[in-house]
């Protein structure tokens, strides 16, 4: 066994190199860090240090737990969680199997581009031209005054605050989100389809009984990785989005953490909320995990 291992490695050597720096990026910013974890179990001092530090426990969990923002806090979280995958996550899906369908090889890659672009502005641009959008003299207001309607400032109002994030998510990331499910479609054998065309299937039954079947085993490995990330919305998306007058309905447990943990230089009690936000993650991987295992046979492991 061994023996056929380093007979693998001698002759994939240059795909084992290509994976080296992503091994060593993993190595440097996602396990050695895995070590700084413990000072969400004591009152980190940057004097002391990680060993000199005393031992607290549980404390800074009790903490996040017990205050009264938590609740208000956790529930955000929460719902903007459940609205990006049941709001965002199929719109990649969906405009791949659109994209796909497109023959014309320009008109595609215009499309594909287009869709493709938002994705490389940073979210101070992008909450920029939001708060533009949606400014007094924007296009939102004067499409408003078009129709007889008083000016709103949608930008302050907690209401809009949600619908605001979803619409930004998709224009910025769909896009981008296409691209592993336009390299799994293209991996299609086209055979599939030439015989399905022979038989006198439509477009549509192309795509019910042959594009999506076999799309489907990575959607549900996204979905998984996606579910990971449940309530690790992105930072900087809802703290450029975020005013004062919409905490009630966009206040996340980063932007929180932001002003308790960071700012105010609380590190254990920052650490600490990260951490559970991960566990939290975890759980939710091994649970929907062990269920897609039941309902077909894929999955992470």
């Amino acid at each position: 066994m061994r023996t056929a291992a380093l007979h693998r490695m001698k002759v994939y050597w240059p795909l084992y190199a290509m994976a080296i720096p992503g091994i060593v990026f993993l190595i440097l910013f996602k396990y050695i860090p895995l070590a700084g974890a413990v000072i969400a179990f004591k009152d980190y001092s940057v004097f002391k240090g990680f060993v000199d530090s005393p031992w607290v426990g549980f404390k800074h969990f009790e903490t996040l737990i017990h205050h009264p923002d938590f609740a208000r806090v956790f529930g955000n979280t929460l719902m903007l969680g459940l609205l990006k995958i049941v709001l965002v996550f199929p719109v990649p899906v969906l405009l791949a199997l659109m994209i796909n369908e497109i023959r014309k090889s320009a008109l595609k890659k215009g499309v594909q581009t287009a869709l493709y672009i938002p994705h490389f502005l940073s979210w101070v641009i992008v909450s920029g031209i939001v708060f533009d959008f949606f400014s007094l003299s924007g296009l939102f207001n004067i499409v408003l005054g078009w129709f007889g309607h008083e000016p709103v400032l949608a930008m302050q109002e907690s209401g809009y605050f949600r619908i605001i994030y979803v619409i930004t998510s998709i224009w910025r990331d769909a896009g981008w989100g296409t691209v592993v499910y336009m390299a799994a479609i293209s991996a299609i054998d086209p055979q599939l389809y030439e015989s399905a065309m022979i038989d006198g299937a439509s477009k549509i039954r192309q795509i019910r009984h042959i594009t999506f079947p076999l799309l489907l085993p990575t959607v549900l490995v996204l979905f998984l990785l996606e579910i990971g990330n449940f309530l690790d919305l992105g930072f900087d998306q809802v703290f450029n989005l975020l005013t004062p007058m919409t905490y009630s309905a966009g206040d996340i447990l980063d932007t929180y953490v932001f002003r308790t943990g960071i700012q105010q230089a609380q590190y254990s009690f920052a650490t600490a909320v990260g951490l559970f936000q991960s566990v939290v993650g975890f759980i939710l991987v091994f649970v929907f995990n062990r269920l897609s295992r039941k309902v077909s046979d894929g999955g992470l492991w």
